[in-house]
């Protein structure tokens, strides 16, 4: 049996999509703000899944990515606003104009080279700041790094690692600084200048503080729970746990982790 070609698959997903929009009354009551969580809740789980590495998991996900961005697209052509057509036209000719090193006859040398000249072109399309183009509902962590990232492209930046830690030392000190002074809404501006300047400092140790924030969540989490299923093992409740006996558990949880694992020698035939 011969394979459908990818290009007969897509027409053939856009058609089902097309009778889900007209048949199913769920499908067809949606509008772009009804299930514009959903397109945002969908892109956090291919992103679960890329951490886990899990392949199966993430062929999932993304298949659930583009059902959204056909559905959005089949919603838009019903005003009259664009068609699919079109969006996946413009996306090609915004590939193939940001990448002149590869379809044109530019020339770069490094990664660095073409992430300069990919702003410098974003910039000619009309963006009137380098500032533009970060969406503002972005988790904060990862917005902060993502604008650090533009202006460092244009050469300000710091130039040593340790002058970055000097910043977040200082930025400390003016915290605490506004902590002595009592309660004020300049405690929620130094907290924040804090965070700015330890995301500053992850991306100068080459880390994503939003990859790392979560890994620790996910740490503390695990390790918690830990500490329900033991209680619940004892027949306790957690609220009636003491601070001390919590922290033992936790504890213990933490040494576990560190302790290497022991190899199982297989016995030769």
């Amino acid at each position: 049996m011969t394979k459908p070609s990818t290009q007969l698959l897509f027409t053939e997903y856009v058609a089902v999509v097309r009778r889900l929009r007209k048949e199913c009354p769920w499908d067809r009551e949606q509008t772009h703000q009804s299930i514009r969580h959903s397109l945002i809740e969908e892109a956090y789980e291919a992103v679960e899944a890329i951490d886990h590495n899990n392949a199966s998991e993430l062929k999932k996900e993304l298949g659930d990515l583009m059902l959204h961005v056909v559905l959005h697209s089949i919603m838009a052509e019903e005003t009259k606003a664009f068609a699919i057509d079109e969006v996946l036209a413009d996306s090609m000719k915004k590939l193939i104009r940001r990448h002149p090193h590869v379809f044109g006859d530019a020339e770069v040398y490094s990664a660095k080279d073409v992430k300069l000249n990919w702003e410098t072109i974003k910039m000619s399309e009309g963006r009137k700041s380098l500032m533009e183009g970060i969406p503002k509902h972005m988790p904060a962590l990862l917005r902060a790094h993502r604008l650090q990232e533009k202006a460092s492209k244009v050469g300000f930046d710091w130039e040593r690692k340790e002058d970055v830690w000097k910043k977040v030392k200082e930025e400390i000190r003016e915290l605490h600084a506004a902590e002595a002074a009592g309660p004020h809404e300049s405690l929620e501006e130094e907290f924040g200048d804090l965070l700015f300047a330890l995301v500053n400092y992850a991306r100068f140790l080459r880390i994503n503080p939003e990859s790392a924030l979560n890994r620790s969540i996910r740490k503390f989490t695990k390790r918690f729970q830990r500490i329900e299923t033991a209680l619940q093992r004892e027949g306790r409740k957690l609220e009636h746990a003491t601070l001390e006996e919590m922290d033992t558990i936790w504890n213990e949880g933490k040494r576990s982790e560190k302790r290497p694992q022991k190899r199982v020698r297989r016995r030769s035939a």
